[in-house]
């Protein structure tokens, strides 16, 4: 098997809906199903083939809808499962096909299955979930929570403690369970059957957990630890996937994509590989951790060309042939591409059309967050009070307010870096809420989409929108887009991502500035010093096809057909 393996979804482009900010249809603030449905046109203007959903379940709203408490439910907030098969309805009329979130690592503190857990030692449901006794006093083991903290909370009904990866309210799930599984992959075909087509799988790697759950090795003076190597890529996560694409994925002409943070490509290989029989392809994070230093997320460094170029041909090299890349920048989990890797005052339009083409000319299905077709910027609150992301809050509170740390300097880490950077109501108009909503939207607008929205970029042929629109286009009509040998060039230029993308004896230029200052660049030796055509640019097209020596203006990225 190889990438000329023809399937749907690596033929496709992804976009994300987060459908809390993506529009309100009945005022209430808040985004929901009939809105989504309202914007469909949109959508199939832009040209995309999949809406991969953000979770829409009942829940009771902890962490955005990923603390699940009924999984075959639709939030009441969003709207009515009435409401979901008409939004199902209108995207396959429209040819766009729908990936669903699925949140199984975890589930609400208020799912039923964990309030019949938390009654008894020997209640029939105690073994859903992941409960042990305290030690030494304290918590069963020194594990940190994702969201700060100690990854375990103490339950006084039967003086044991939950294992919670995340918030307090995602109690995990005990996969060791075999009616565990047998729910979750109920659940699954539950979903399957209503014809949505494929499930991203929010942090799967993380269901296997080591035996004996051991301590991690703690920093000097602190008393929690990441105990990420005894609860990420655990020994039986491959067994499981097996056994659920065995049991349901294998039955149906899917999508799927796992979210495995910490992952190598060796790891990828083995979740996503041709003939693994587990999944069509992950989410690593490695290009997206550039920016983050020694201390983690919130220690923000500079990032360095040298390190993205480093990661992303790793990812494009090793799983060449092997397994299947998801190409992504933005996501509800992280900040706005053109504020971190562009320049979202001076150019931003120019910066946000160059990142777009480095990373769909890449191999691997593209995924477009909801506004980064728009070139929608990170928002910079003034006040904690105005974020609304748990992670913030519970950071906030162990670092400043127990902490007694420097407020402006978290802010501006919050700034940089916050989820909710993603979370502000997708901007339709210049009207008042950006068109999102007639009520008050659930989190703050970002001032600027008086000039930045939907109704303005549409009636622009030059906006960052249509540029993604011919992005898209692209990638239906060229299948060197999507097959193509990756083979990257002038490895040590400081400014410029160049590659070449090769398909039988098709070669495509792709040529990316990714600074403010113009840049030199030349042909290395051995490829064509002559284009046959200008395929994309995002400034004024040039009159020559000389392609040997190129002044790049700021932000330039061009794609040339060499031969």
């Amino acid at each position: 098997m190889n990438n000329l393996d023809r399937k749907w979804w690596k033929e496709a482009v992804v976009y994300q809906v987060y459908p809390r900010s993506f529009m309100d249809a009945n005022g209430d603030g808040v985004g929901d199903l009939k809105g989504i449905t309202a914007r469909l046109d949109y959508l199939k203007e832009l040209g995309v083939d999949v809406v991969w959903l953000s979770p829409i379940y009942q829940s009771p709203n902890d962490d955005n809808g990923y603390d699940i408490s009924n999984y075959r439910n639709i939030m009441s907030e969003f709207g009515t499962m009435a409401d979901f098969d008409e939004m199902l309805a209108e995207m396959h009329k429209r040819g766009i096909k729908l990936v669903m979130d699925l949140v199984v690592n975890h589930s609400s503190d208020e799912h039923p299955w964990f309030i019949e857990s938390r009654k008894s030692k020997d209640n029939p449901y105690r073994d859903y979930y992941i409960w042990r006794p305290g030690k030494d006093g304290g918590e069963p083991n020194n594990w940190v929570s994702f969201f700060s903290g100690s990854a375990w909370q103490y339950d006084e009904a039967t003086d044991e403690y939950y294992l919670h990866l995340f918030s307090k309210k995602q109690p995990d799930l005990n996969w060791e369970n075999k009616e565990v599984r047998d729910e979750v992959f109920d659940l699954m075909t539950f979903w399957l059957d209503k014809g949505i087509d494929g499930f991203r799988m929010d942090v799967i790697n993380c269901v296997s957990k080591v035996e004996g759950l051991p301590d991690a090795t703690p920093a000097p003076h602190e008393k929690y630890a990441w105990g990420g190597e005894f609860f990420t890529n655990g020994p039986k996560v491959h067994d499981w996937l097996k056994e659920m694409n065995n049991r349901v994925l294998s039955r149906y002409d899917i999508m799927t994509v796992g979210e495995t943070g910490g992952v190598t490509t060796s790891d990828a290989k083995l979740y996503a590989g041709y003939n693994r029989g587990e999944l069509n392809m992950v989410f690593q994070f490695e290009h997206t951790d550039v920016d983050a230093g020694p201390g983690g997320k919130w220690d923000v460094v500079p990032w360095k060309l040298s390190d993205l170029k480093s990661i992303m041909s790793r990812w494009q090299n090793d799983l060449y042939e092997k397994a299947w890349n998801s190409l992504y920048l933005n996501n509800h989990d992280q900040p706005r591409s053109v504020s971190r890797f562009g320049d979202d005052k001076n150019y931003r339009v120019e910066s946000a059309k160059m990142l777009a083409t480095f990373l769909h000319l890449q191999q691997g299905t593209p995924f477009i967050y909801q506004g980064e077709e728009l070139g929608m910027t990170n928002v910079a609150f003034s006040s904690v009070d105005d974020y609304k992301d748990v992670e913030i809050h519970n950071l906030w509170r162990e670092r400043i307010v127990e902490g007694g740390g420097d407020p402006v300097s978290l802010l501006h880490a919050i700034h940089a870096k916050g989820r909710d950077n993603a979370r502000t109501p997708m901007q339709w108009d210049a009207s008042e809420n950006a068109g999102f909503t007639r009520g008050t939207p659930w989190i703050r607008m970002n001032p600027n989409y008086v000039a930045i929205n939907a109704e303005a970029a549409l009636k622009d042929p030059t906006s960052v929108f249509h540029y993604y629109k011919k992005l898209v286009d692209l990638r239906h009509h060229h299948l060197i887009m999507v097959y193509g040998k990756y083979d990257l060039i002038l490895p040590e230029h400081p400014q410029i991502y160049a590659y070449t993308r090769t398909l039988g004896d098709e070669i495509w230029l792709v040529i990316c500035n990714f600074y403010g200052d113009p840049a030199h660049f030349e042909l290395p030796a051995g490829l064509p010093t002559t284009a046959r055509e200008l395929i994309l640019s995002n400034y004024d097209a040039r009159d020559s096809l000389l392609v040997s020596e190129l002044s790049l203006r700021p932000y330039e990225a061009l794609v040339y057909k060499l031969s």
